[in-house]
């Protein structure tokens, strides 16, 4: 066998020889190609570097370019810089030696190897890894001159067409020029950005964009597509952005106080630097972590966003908290202060609202505020109030402070005792006591309204009426949150006199007292006090007060107050 190959090659030594050439020629073609390239990556380094330059108007660094020709043409690059655009005497140099506005660690290509003269390179994907783009204030940009923004006269050999951008490990910081505010922080795990209009992406047009990022607090990941475009060199944080998102299991135990998992939908539109957004939340195990109920909080909102600092104005927040609805509006900004050595450092968030509850239910915000599952009463409830959340590492309860006016209608205490106390004093008020054993304390139903204030933890109700039939109680005193601490003292002016108060016998026999507490139209007023807590509440009469009560005709006269039992 091998005798008759040998023999092939001796009769047909030209084709030998042929194959021989070609061989060679293959390699030759193949180092002159390998040293083209080599000798091609400077100048294309020098074409990118030029093609940036004149798209950005600013000066451009880049570290290293690498070409090869195993599968097409393949492009390596590391070590990208972009600086701001800065005019210093006609020439565009990074401004003042400062920070580039975009860093890039890596970034790579593939096109097939094919050119067609006049025809850019068709480039599928750029893929970008290590992306940091750093946007100043806007006080930090400098229109370049005319002259500088217009294209390069001369045409370039190579041009390129890319369909995609893909981008992993991205971060973006938007700087403000507002004293006291820190940046604003983004960490981008993945994006990719596409012509809008289709086809290459081209300076100057609106991009499609396709976004994950990964948000600080609460922690979670936002999916959002929509456009972003033109670019504005002159200042790319005025570019126009528009799109929606999405926001699945946000864990709020990342901020202070507060639990449950939030998903959240909407859409925003407007630029990098002032955006309006509109979306909606919900939070089925909204908790305040002190107390540990939970309410189901669903939320719909319209808010402007200063996307330099993160600062939010709520216009306003429409919510629904158990069966409860009401609307806020205000503002949600961020505190700065300064650590050891005087560098910025957030305190927190201020938080001042005002709230307006038109349809809510009494027991949906005790419940949140309250260790047990059973609140101090229930009822139909409206308020308006002004609400004001400091920062500090005190518990919200203690650092929140509220200041307005409700109205409590259909209100019944959960306290059997309570209730009991207000059913009998309703029945004797209306001159009915022989119905007193036999009463239905669920039946008999009031109303309450008043002013208060919040601060540190303790509810202080100057004005408060309470009503039922029968009955007018007017009070006057404070609720402790934590611990559920009552102190109240006031009066109960009640339609029946004392005898029919008391009725049978003994009522014919206090007729003459009856004088002693008439008082403004009312048949009786007595002194009575709330004292204890939530869960052991001491509802009573104060005879002490009562033995210092002048009769009618005396009581212009001052008298001093015994303390109330």
């Amino acid at each position: 066998m091998a005798e008759i190959r040998a023999s092939f090659w001796r009769g047909h030594r030209v084709l030998k020889w042929t194959v021989a050439a070609l061989f060679m020629l293959l390699v030759a073609l193949l180092v002159s190609a390998s040293i083209a390239l080599r000798r091609a990556e400077p100048f294309l380094r020098a074409r990118i570097v030029e093609s940036l330059h004149n798209r950005f108007h600013a000066r451009v660094e880049l570290d290293s370019f690498h070409l090869s020709l195993l599968h097409g043409i393949q492009a390596q690059g590391s070590g990208l810089r972009i600086w701001p655009p800065a005019q210093v005497e006609g020439v565009n140099v990074a401004p003042d030696g400062g920070d580039p506005l975009i860093r890039l660690d890596e970034f790579d290509f593939h096109t097939p190897l094919r050119f067609h003269p006049g025809k850019p390179l068709h480039i599928f994907v750029v893929e970008l890894k290590g992306l940091d783009i750093h946007m100043p204030p806007k006080s930090h940009f400098h229109r370049a001159t005319d002259a500088a923004e217009k294209p390069v006269g001369k045409s370039a050999l190579i041009t390129f067409g890319v369909d995609k951008i893909e981008c992993t490990d991205a971060h973006f910081v938007l700087e403000t020029s507002k004293p006291g505010k820190l940046p604003l922080d983004f960490a981008i795990s993945h994006f990719e950005l596409t012509n809008a209009g289709g086809g290459s992406i081209r300076a100057g047009s609106v991009m499609h964009f396709a976004a994950d990022l990964t948000n600080p607090r609460p922690v979670g990941i936002i999916h959002s597509t929509g456009t972003i475009g033109p670019w504005q060199n002159a200042d790319p944080g005025e570019s126009a952005i528009a799109g929606e998102y999405t926001f699945d299991h946000a864990d709020l135990a990342s901020f202070k106080d507060i639990a449950g998992i939030l998903s959240s939908t909407g859409k925003y539109e407007g630029t990098l630097r002032d955006l309006v957004v509109d979306g909606d939340t919900n939070t089925p195990d909204f908790r305040l972590t002190h107390f540990g109920n939970t309410m189901a909080l669903h939320t719909r909102f319209h808010a402007k966003v200063d996307a330099t600092n993160g600062d939010t104005w709520l216009q306003p927040v429409d919510a629904m908290l158990g069966k409860s609805h009401f609307t806020a509006q205000g503002q949600v900004v961020r505190v700065i202060g300064t650590d050891d050595r005087g560098e910025p450092i957030s305190k927190g968030h201020d938080i001042a609202l005002n709230i307006n509850i038109d349809s809510g239910r009494i027991e949906d915000f005790l419940h949140l505020a309250s260790h047990n599952s059973t609140t101090l009463l229930t009822g139909a409830l409206t308020m308006k109030a002004a609400l004001h959340i400091p920062p500090g590492p005190a518990p919200v309860h203690e650092r929140l402070s509220l200041k307005g006016n409700f109205h409590l209608d259909q209100a019944r205490f959960s306290s059997p005792k309570i209730q009991g106390g207000i059913t009998q004093l309703s029945l004797r008020g209306q001159g009915l006591p022989h119905e007193v054993k036999h009463a239905d304390p669920d039946a008999t139903r009031s109303a309450m309204e008043g002013n208060f204030q919040m601060a540190t933890g303790v509810i202080n109700l100057p004005v408060l009426t309470y009503a039922v039939p029968g009955a007018v109680i007017d009070l006057k005193g404070t609720y402790t949150v934590e611990g559920g601490a009552l102190s109240f003292l006031g009066t109960a002016k009640l339609d029946a006199t004392v005898s029919q108060m008391v009725g049978g016998v003994l009522g014919v026999f206090l007729k003459p007292a009856n004088r002693f507490f008439k008082k403004d139209g009312a048949g009786t007023e007595i002194p009575i006090h709330i004292f204890g807590t939530r869960e052991s509440p001491e509802f009573g009469v104060d005879f002490n007060r009562m033995k210092h009560k002048a009769p009618a005709a005396e009581e212009a006269k001052p008298q001093a107050s015994a303390p109330a039992n």
